[in-house]
């Protein structure tokens, strides 16, 4: 196959959570260029046709549904699972984008924040994908992709809750994936670092107040940090995204793929 042709993924049907993000949006984008048939889904209903009239506008012969939905709740997990077949046909492609950040240092952590972002960045991702799961499975075939991050690889003064439920995609990946490659389903997860999305510029904000350092100094910070110099575009994440999905990564297994600018080589 010619990754990224406007034919790779024709026949295709992408799932894809937290398609209002920066990441999932530039995602869409992509593996609609591509042929692939998109289900955008997140929270906020008019960001989700915003995204969607996007596409169209950009790629008029796609194929775009669009369906909220709290993945906290079960029944709207299956109703996303179950109204995403019945408009696009079986699920081939799962991108696991929906997440959530925030800044809690040990003293100020409580069950209930706990409670709230481990089930948003964990909970939800696994048993909304064991839903696709059964599906891919009765089919023989699939890729899923979730989204993890380099606090998944490494914690962050702040970051005690977040950091454990980005670890904890990272477990789940490696265990999926070696009861799936059995059933023809890859699964694997990327870890972005900084990314130029809004999610990320408020994590720079955070740690700039936290380090009480102007957010000026904090992203002179966050640079020279990175040996490339610069923080990611979520363009270069959809690349890694769609390249992961690909039948070109066709023995890529079980693998979290870091896009940071060579951040954890330092």
């Amino acid at each position: 196959m010619t990754i990224f042709s406007n034919t790779a993924f024709r026949g295709k049907h992408a799932l894809i959570t937290g398609a209002t993000g920066g990441i999932g949006s530039a995602t869409a984008k992509l593996l609609a260029s591509m042929g692939a048939a998109i289900t955008l889904s997140g929270r906020n209903e008019s960001r989700l046709e915003s995204v969607s009239k996007e596409i169209r506008q950009q790629f008029p012969e796609s194929t775009v549904h669009v369906i909220r939905a709290d993945l906290t709740h079960q029944s709207e997990r299956r109703k996303l699972v179950e109204g995403a077949v019945r408009q696009g046909g079986p699920i081939s492609f799962l991108v696991n984008n929906a997440g959530a950040f925030q800044y809690e240092p040990m003293e100020e952590l409580t069950q209930e924040s706990m409670d709230s972002l481990i089930g948003i960045n964990f909970t939800s991702t696994v048993l909304l994908t064991q839903l696709v799961y059964e599906g891919m499975k009765a089919s023989g075939h699939g890729s899923i992709v979730t989204v993890s991050s380099l606090s998944g690889m490494r914690g962050l003064p702040g970051t005690i809750s977040y950091s454990a439920s980005k670890f904890a995609l990272i477990g789940f990946t490696h265990a999926l994936a070696l009861e799936a490659i059995g059933h023809g389903i890859r699964v694997n997860a990327v870890c972005p670092g900084f990314v130029d999305t809004n999610m990320g510029h408020d994590v720079v904000s955070a740690t700039a107040a936290a380090g009480n350092v102007s957010l000026e100094q904090r992203w002179q910070q966050v640079n020279a940090s990175i040996p490339s110099g610069r923080i990611t575009q979520p363009e270069e994440v959809a690349n890694t995204i769609a390249f992961l999905l690909s039948d070109a990564a066709g023995n890529i297994v079980g693998e979290a793929v870091k896009i940071s600018g060579g951040a954890l080589v330092r």
